[in-house]
């Protein structure tokens, strides 16, 4: 079962049949979902979903849905993803274009490295993005991201990683 989290603004929460259709229209907006394999075929992104919900049985933990709670509106995922074959874990987040630059973002990856460092007990919580990736940079950066090395990651694509601190 995936573990709910609130911050001042947000439910994070286990995805939902009923999300479906957020992941849909993320994914089909080629330049919201650039920097996460976009545009992608709705069948693609219902992947995306499943291997969300799947994620947290294999690994014991993922990425949450993101819910406004003053509205009960679903506007994107954040969480910790590790997929097979991949040197490291990392933190990672989208968010629907309308609802960007509210701060959810980065409210939600707080939570996330908390949820990282105390309940998962990492000794290190840690993010990766393409170089092209500015807010994602940005983001990595507000969190008091540091770069610790640069890794070639079985995409072919070299990254910077970040160690995130304990928030």
């Amino acid at each position: 079962m995936t573990p709910q989290l609130e911050t001042k603004r947000l439910l994070l929460r286990g995805q939902e049949p009923e999300d479906y259709a957020v992941y849909r229209d993320f994914f089909a907006d080629a330049d919201a979902s650039r920097a996460y394999g976009g545009p992608l075929d709705a069948d693609r992104a219902w992947r995306i979903l499943a291997t969300d919900i799947g994620h947290w049985a294999l690994r014991g933990f993922g990425r949450w849905s993101l819910v406004i709670k003053a509205s009960g509106e679903m506007i994107g995922g954040c969480g910790l993803w590790w997929p097979e074959g991949y040197p490291r874990s990392e933190l990672t987040w989208w968010i629907v274009p309308a609802m960007r630059r509210h701060g959810y973002a980065l409210e939600a990856s707080r939570a996330a490295v908390r949820f990282g460092y105390q309940t998962l007990g990492w000794s290190l919580v840690e993010t990766h993005m393409k170089d092209d990736n500015e807010p994602a940079r940005r983001l990595a950066e507000k969190l008091g991201g540091e770069v610790i090395a640069r890794e070639l990651f079985p995409d072919g694509l070299t990254r910077n990683v970040y160690a995130l601190p304990r928030l």
